[in-house]
């Protein structure tokens, strides 16, 4: 992976900094070829400071990096996109981005939950208990999804709020399981979803 300095003249490329579990852009800076190798050898987002006219580490005075989880050059190799995991607030106002928006999107959790369901499926792995629902076949599967759902509905009828959300996190789960059973994800039922809004 190699950027295409060449392209600025003053041998700049924007960077953006997105969070790898909830997708909301932190920040914009810049690099050059020294911040970008810089960046890949600490896997600690380091930019090209055009105030301070030197290599500048986010988080080197607050403690608050950015840590890398991974690189992505544009169609034209003259802009990077780095997904990275905050340590505290990005932007220097104190802010978790610089555009003053919270950093929470807990709805991305269920895509790596998505992902960890078909590697889990994959596997054949015995002690592996979405392996062994997979390998009992969709009955099973839609078994345990009608139960969870029963249960839920006995809860919901309960002053336990902490029993309900419980037993919805396990129909929630099971739902995953089924969907992908019959080959969809979660992303499916919402276009579904989407098209009703019309």
């Amino acid at each position: 992976m190699k950027p295409d300095f060449s392209k600025s003249p003053d041998q700049l490329i924007p960077a953006i900094v997105q969070d790898a579990k909830t997708h909301k852009v932190l920040m914009l800076g810049y690099m050059n070829e020294a911040a970008f190798e810089a960046t890949q050898k600490t896997q600690k987002v380091t930019f090209y400071s055009r105030s301070k006219q030197r290599l500048w580490t986010k988080g080197e005075e607050s403690g608050h990096f950015l840590n890398v989880s991974s690189l992505h050059l544009d169609c034209d190799q003259d802009s990077v996109l780095i997904y990275a995991h905050p340590e505290g607030p990005t932007c220097h106002l104190g802010t978790d981005t610089c555009w003053g928006e919270q950093n929470t999107n807990d709805l991305s959790f269920l895509s790596a939950l998505e992902a960890i369901i078909a590697e889990r499926k994959a596997s054949d792995a015995p002690n592996s208990y979405v392996a062994s629902l997979f390998e009992k076949g969709i009955n099973k599967i839609a078994q345990k999804v009608g139960e969870e759902a029963v249960e839920v509905v006995i809860e919901a009828k309960d002053a336990n709020d902490d029993l309900f959300l419980s037993e919805s996190a396990d129909l929630l789960f099971h739902y995953l399981i089924l969907l992908q059973a019959k080959g969809f994800q979660m992303n499916d039922v919402i276009e579904v979803l989407k098209k009703r809004q019309k």
